[in-house]
C-alpha cells in the first residue's frame, strides 16, 4: 500500500511544486516525481481532496429537493468522483499520442493530479458556500466566473507546462478536460433524477 500511496515528504513537495505552478512560475514542475511510481502515487490527490468533496456531497443531499435515498445519492457521485479521476488520464494518453508529446504524459499527469489538489482547496468551499445557499445568487455568479476562469487558466499553464506544446493545444486539452466533467456530472444527476 505504501508503494501507492505518496509519503508525506513527496505530497508537501508536490504540493510546494503546484502553488509554485499556480504562481506562474514553470519550475514548479520540477517538484514532481515523474517516475512510473510517481504517476501511481499522484493519485493520492484524490484521496487528500476527497474529504472537501464528500461535505460538498452532504450539503449537496441536504439542499437536494428530490427523493433520491443517501446511499445512492452518495454512491453515484462516489462512482462518478472515481471515474472522474481516471476518465480524464486515459483521455489524455490517446491527446499526447496523436499530438506527438506522449513523453510528456507522466509528468503532465502527475502534475495535473497534484495541481487538482490547489483547484479544488480554493474552489470546492466556494461551491459549499453556493449549495448551502449562503451566497447571493448575483454575487455567486461572479465570484464563480472569477473562480472558474483561474482554473481554467491554471490548468491551462499546467498543461501547457508539462506537455511543452502550444497555446491553442493547451487550451484545447483543458476545454477535453472540461467537457469530460460536464459529462461524467450530467450522467450522476441523470442516474438520481
Amino acid at each position: 500500500m505504501t508503494k501507492i500511496l505518496a509519503p508525506l515528504p513527496e505530497i508537501a513537495l508536490s504540493l510546494i511544486g503546484s502553488f509554485r505552478l499556480a504562481c506562474g512560475d514553470a519550475r514548479g514542475i520540477g517538484s514532481f516525481n515523474i517516475t512510473h511510481q510517481g504517476f501511481w502515487r499522484s493519485f493520492s490527490a484524490a484521496l487528500i481532496v476527497f474529504p472537501i468533496f464528500a461535505l460538498l456531497l452532504n450539503v449537496r443531499y441536504l439542499v437536494n429537493e428530490g427523493d433520491a435515498n443517501i446511499v445512492r445519492f452518495m454512491f453515484v457521485y462516489l462512482i462518478a468522483y472515481i471515474i472522474g479521476w481516471i476518465a480524464f488520464p486515459l483521455l489524455a494518453n490517446y491527446l499526447t499520442i496523436a499530438l506527438n508529446v506522449h513523453a510528456n504524459f507522466i509528468r503532465y499527469i502527475v502534475a495535473y493530479n497534484w495541481a487538482s489538489v490547489v483547484q479544488n482547496i480554493f474552489y470546492l468551499p466556494f461551491v459549499i458556500l453556493v449549495e448551502a445557499r449562503l451566497i447571493q445568487e448575483d454575487l455567486a455568479a461572479v465570484v464563480g466566473l472569477i473562480l472558474l476562469t483561474l482554473v481554467f487558466l491554471y490548468t491551462w499553464f499546467v498543461t501547457k507546462t508539462a506537455l511543452e506544446v502550444t497555446a491553442i493545444a493547451a487550451v484545447g486539452i483543458v476545454i477535453l478536460d472540461l467537457m469530460l466533467s460536464i459529462v461524467i456530472s450530467s450522467i450522476a444527476q441523470g442516474r438520481l433524477a
